[in-house]
């Protein structure tokens, strides 16, 4: 997949082609309602003979006007990085995608001039699908009806697709964002049609695992709101040919004071409960920072902790490692589980 920050022009995207099958959205956690527009999506390309594309925008509107309006509880809680969002877009089939700097005049833009700009002489858009509550433009007057009428006048077809609801409930990702927020991992793996998962490059951290006795590989969240904050019994991803079980704290670590070498930001610190050798040699050598690693998060332990003091996280550390071992060996299914998700997901996009 093609993946281009902003409109082509004259010097830069020049790769971009010309014409396209394009939905637009924020996609948020590319959930199974997504996958289901994205296969409607990727079979009109493929009927058509043009590319697939899918545009989202970075900052989510909804961050950029808490911002601008200094009302940061306004701002949704973010599901995925940009990375995430971009890999399972790929995972999709998409053939290329457009991320959109979202600010003052994007936020400004009238339906019209977005119509005539941005998809038209900037896309080529040949078919449109969006959703049942699209709407765009500035104080979002734009909407279906406006989008159709200038499609028949300007010469491209606009699809629009209904919610989608697997046992009668709408698959968004506002329910992701509750699962997640209530710790619900396999509520939220059955919306995602996937483990809930971060990826990213390993970075430094205080080294204090080391010192408790346990190592961690840390990833940065990138924003400040994750849907999903505590302790977490994890598959770690990357450090070699098979998944390895771990306990992560996904959060601020509140036990530890604001001057850390992470300075207060959001860090995914995953302990593994059985290293592999290579890469214990690894982290005690350094060569661990920068790999890129992805880490399931499959089931709450419990929210963060402020505890009392070194000895008492360590204690904490160590039920927390009891009760994620307990967790897995009572689980011994989760690999069937996943199996049977992933070919629900597949039989979702035919």
């Amino acid at each position: 997949m093609r993946t281009y920050h902003g409109l082509p022009t004259s010097h830069s995207n020049a790769l971009l082609a010309s014409s396209c099958a394009l939905t637009i959205g924020n996609f948020d956690g590319v959930h199974r309602g997504h996958q289901a527009m994205l296969a409607l999506l990727t079979n009109e390309a493929r009927l058509r003979g043009i590319p697939s594309c899918v545009m989202v925008f970075e900052p989510h509107p909804r961050d950029y006007f808490a911002q601008a309006l200094n009302k940061p509880d306004a701002a949704p809680a973010r599901i995925a990085s940009l990375r995430d969002k971009l890999a399972a877009l790929k995972d999709c089939g998409v053939d290329q995608c457009v991320v959109l700097p979202f600010d003052a005049r994007l936020a400004s833009q009238t339906p019209q001039d977005f119509i005539n700009n941005t998809l038209v002489a900037g896309l080529g858009v040949q078919y449109i699908l969006v959703g049942d509550d699209f709407r765009f433009g500035a104080k979002r007057a734009g909407d279906y009806t406006l989008l159709d009428r200038e499609g028949q006048r300007l010469g491209f077809d606009v699809a629009r697709m209904m919610s989608y609801e697997v046992h009668g409930l709408r698959i968004s990702s506002s329910a992701v964002r509750e699962a997640l927020h209530t710790g619900d991992m396999t509520q939220a793996a059955a919306l995602l049609g996937r483990p809930y998962r971060i990826s990213g490059h390993v970075v430094h951290g205080r080294k204090l695992g080391r010192e408790l006795g346990f190592r961690t590989l840390n990833l940065r969240f990138r924003h400040s709101k994750p849907a999903a904050t505590g302790i977490f019994v994890v598959q770690v991803h990357g450090l070699g040919e098979h998944a390895i079980a771990g306990v992560a704290s996904l959060g601020v670590r509140p036990s530890l004071d604001a001057d850390d070498v992470n300075g207060g930001r959001v860090l995914l610190e995953t302990h593994c409960l059985d290293w592999p050798q290579p890469m214990a040699d690894a982290l005690t050598g350094g060569e661990a920072y920068g790999k890129i690693i992805a880490v399931d998060l499959l089931h709450k332990l419990h929210d963060e902790r402020k505890y009392d003091g070194l000895d008492a996280l360590i204690a904490g550390i160590n039920q927390d490692c009891h009760d994620a071992r307990a967790h897995l060996a009572t689980h011994a299914n989760n690999a069937l589980t996943a199996m049977q998700t992933q070919r629900s997901t597949t039989l979702d996009r035919i």
